[in-house]
């Protein structure tokens, strides 16, 4: 096992997940990215989708999807600032595919670019978590 790095997942309402992690996965905003310890420093952006906490390789023991926000990497440390995060366990399968229908339909009633941009970006986050839901 290699060194372990320091995870810790934040929300806006608080700390969702803090411990030590061999490796994390993380959906940056140009593709999936694994750290580990030692790894570069640097910043990304992420898009919706899967974090995979590998507390010991090859198992993933923790799976949280998040629809977006940002990570920032140091030598020890992996921190992500997610917009909202839930366990990929706790995704309903049934309730984000009505979500879904009802954010197409929100979609084609827009009025103004500003609300299609809107209800297409939480379509996109919406079709992620379904995709991350199984």
């Amino acid at each position: 096992m290699s060194r372990p790095l320091s995870f810790e997942l934040v929300s806006p309402e608080r700390l969702l997940v803090s411990m030590e992690a061999e490796m994390v996965v993380v959906p940056g905003s140009e593709g999936n990215f694994g750290v580990l310890a030692d790894h570069m420093p640097m910043i990304s952006s992420l898009r919706p989708g899967v974090i995979d906490v590998y507390a010991q390789r090859p198992e993933i023991e923790r799976r949280v999807f998040v629809a977006g926000g940002f990570c920032e990497v140091t030598k020890d440390t992996c921190t992500v600032l997610a917009d909202s995060a839930k366990p990929v366990e706790d995704l309903d399968a049934a309730a984000i595919d009505r979500r879904i229908a009802d954010l197409k339909e929100d979609l084609q009633d827009a009025k103004t670019d500003a609300e299609r941009a809107a209800v297409a970006h939480a379509l996109a986050v919406a079709q992620a978590e379904r995709a991350a839901a199984g």
